[in-house]
């Protein structure tokens, strides 16, 4: 019984002697040597970066930007393929990026006791280049013309053109203010007979209204005609006074007639009848259509009374909306075109004569005044207009606008440098017109913007833009990426130590 417990002891002796010259010299040993816990290369470890000459840096994950490797491939975390990250030539950083990097690189040194989780490394650099990436320096990224072509990569050169901004709004056909008249009578009466006898009737010009018999009006022909009759007789008298009191009476009679809008054809008439007409005949003063009728047979009228109002449709005035961010863009002799739903092939061409002086505070717009002429009645009063003014902008620096992503605070392009070499700036923008807008300041003439595929470049950006950062962060730290490295490798050869490296879920959760 004693013997068998001495040879149980010795058998658990030799075994834990067996446990420490593998523990402390296993990486010597050619067949244990093989075992990733053993080698200071297994696939989860960084590897150097030689600083050589030549296209391509490193290679590196997407999804995990801390990983460096010399040679194409695999990621060993999550098997993607590796992407390469070359070299930026000469560019300088900024004072803020070296600031970021330096504070980026101390916590990296200040968290080394959980670095083992190379995940968390990974979160570590994206935060140095999201830093960087809120800057206002440039951002250079690359995307291969490889990928370009599989992501549907086209752009557009910047040139300056002619800008013709197209405003479009909505207005109603008017009546031409200033060719609408009032018919009155500066004198009491009777309407006799009425000539024009219903709304909307035609007229033209001198056709007549009506008649009106007014005592006024009778009793000024007869002084009239009593004043021409002295004038013939005391206009040769020897005394002076008596001739010229003659005419002026003569003339002042007259003189009244004209003020009642008693016609030049009409005094003439009476002159050379010497009959009194009882009734006197009111006639048009414009060609135009009756919009108003008041008049009736034997109907009393004073001057204050509205008899007919009559318009010259051949004029239409279109009052369109104009809103608050284009009022300074309108001016007056500007070119406007108008459509309406009843003659929807057909356009009609007028301008600009007048814009409010007064802004309207519940729709925020004002008003501008086009005239169009209107000889067919096509444009009838009431009717709705689709309205179009051409606003020359003049020659300006344009953008396409499916070149231009506008995040709200900021309007950023992505220029194409040449060679799968790409750049995010930002850019000021001025009017919009058509498929365009004007660039005042980000871009010169010549270069080139993408304009389709905008926004998976932007995704390559930010993940490229990030991996740059923390790339150069890595270089002017590379004591501190070294020590990484030696801690790293230090946990690895303590894991089995600890138990844990005989499972293999806890070796990846390690890594």
């Amino acid at each position: 019984m004693m013997l068998k417990q001495n040879k149980n002891k010795i058998i658990i002796a030799l075994i834990f002697i067996l446990i420490l010259i593998i523990a402390f010299y296993g990486s010597k040993i050619p067949i244990v040597n093989k075992i990733p816990i053993f080698t200071k290369k297994h696939e989860h470890t960084y590897k150097p970066v030689l600083d050589e000459q030549g296209d391509v840096k490193y290679w590196t994950c997407t999804m995990h930007p801390s990983l460096k490797l010399k040679e194409p491939g695999k990621c060993p975390i999550c098997s993607m393929d590796l992407v390469p990250v070359k070299r930026r030539g000469s560019e300088k950083k900024s004072t803020m990026a070296k600031k970021v990097e330096k504070s980026d690189m101390n916590q990296s040194e200040g968290m080394q006791g959980m670095s083992g989780m190379q995940g968390m490394h990974g979160m570590s650099g994206m935060g140095s280049g999201s830093k960087s990436m809120g800057s206002d320096s440039e951002s250079t990224f690359i995307v291969s013309t490889q990928r370009q072509q599989m992501i549907g990569v086209k752009t557009q050169t910047v040139s300056i053109k002619f800008m013709t901004k197209k405003i479009r709004t909505v207005g109603m056909v008017e009546l031409d203010e200033t060719k609408i008249e009032y018919i009155h009578t500066k004198f009491s009466g009777w309407i006799d007979k009425v000539f024009v006898d219903y709304t909307f009737q035609h007229v033209k010009k001198g056709d007549p209204l009506f008649s009106i018999y007014s005592p006024d009006i009778v009793s000024t022909q007869e002084e009239y005609l009593l004043a021409l009759k002295s004038k013939n007789i005391l206009g040769e008298s020897e005394f002076p006074e008596i001739a010229q009191g003659a005419k002026s009476l003569a003339e002042s009679t007259k003189r009244r007639l004209k003020l009642w809008d008693i016609s030049e054809d009409q005094i003439r008439e009476l002159e050379i009848t010497g009959k009194v007409k009882k009734s006197l005949i009111i006639h048009s003063p414009i060609t135009g259509y009756v919009t108003f009728k008041n008049a009736f047979e034997n109907m009393y009228v004073e001057p204050n009374t509205r008899i007919y109002t009559i318009a010259d449709y051949t004029t239409a005035w279109v009052n369109a909306d104009i809103y608050e961010s284009d009022i300074s863009l309108v001016k007056k002799g500007q070119e406007a075109i108008i459509t309406v739903e009843s003659l929807p092939n057909e356009i009609f061409s007028g301008k600009v004569t007048f814009i409010w002086p007064h802004l309207m505070t519940k729709t925020r717009t004002t008003k501008a005044r086009l005239e169009f002429p209107n000889p067919d009645l096509k444009l009838l009063p009431g009717m709705y207009a689709d309205v179009e003014l051409m606003i020359p902008l003049g020659e300006m620096l344009t953008v396409p606008k499916s070149a231009v992503l506008r995040t709200g605070k900021q309007d950023i392009v992505f220029v194409d440098k040449g060679e799968g070499n790409m750049e995010m700036r930002r850019v000021e923008l001025g009017y919009e017109a058509g498929d365009s807008y004007e660039v005042r300041r980000g871009l010169k003439e010549g270069e080139k913007v993408v304009t389709r595929a905008n926004f998976l470049i932007d995704s390559e950006s930010k993940i490229q833009a990030v991996v740059a950062t923390w790339g150069e962060a890595s270089d002017d730290s590379g004591k501190a990426t070294s020590e990484t490295e030696s801690h790293k490798e230090t946990q690895a050869i303590k894991l089995p130590q600890s138990g844990q490296a005989d499972e293999p879920g806890n070796s990846k959760q390690s890594e």
